[in-house]
């Protein structure tokens, strides 16, 4: 038997908020019974698992040793990070290579850092590049 994941646990001091800017990332409401100084905070995103803020003591010190990597569904990948800084994520890296491979290394208003890529086209475009680049032809 294996195990599925039920859900994404984020340590953070602000549950409540935090949460708020991950529900505009996913385009999804908080929990109805979610408030303001609450110690844990619900998202059901969807398509999914569910995503669990802790109010924890300590503040973030080090680079995250797991992180999300989202894929724009609807926009490029250009078009989705300028929406993630408008909402209050923050720049940490350009990854991206001329070829259009790569991704955008963002950090959430408590500097959790997140990764997006470019959107299923995008990745398409990006493989047909490096294989031309190769002198190999996609399949």
């Amino acid at each position: 038997m294996s195990s599925i994941i039920h859900n994404i646990s984020i340590d953070c001091h602000d549950t409540y908020a935090l949460a708020g800017f991950w529900a505009q990332v996913f385009d999804c409401p908080r929990q109805p019974d979610d408030f303001p100084g609450d110690p844990e905070a619900m998202l059901l995103p969807p398509g999914g698992p569910e995503v669990l803020f802790i109010a924890v003591p300590e503040g973030k010190t080090v680079k995250n040793r797991l992180h999300l990597d989202l894929q724009p569904a609807d926009r490029t990948r250009a078009e989705e990070v300028e929406r993630l800084l408008g909402i209050g994520a923050t720049l940490v890296a350009d990854q991206v290579s001329p070829t259009g491979s790569g991704w955008v290394v963002l950090a959430d208003p408590e500097g959790n850092e997140f990764c997006v890529l470019g959107n299923k086209a995008e990745r398409a475009a990006a493989a047909a590049a490096r294989a031309a680049a190769q002198g190999n032809e996609p399949a």
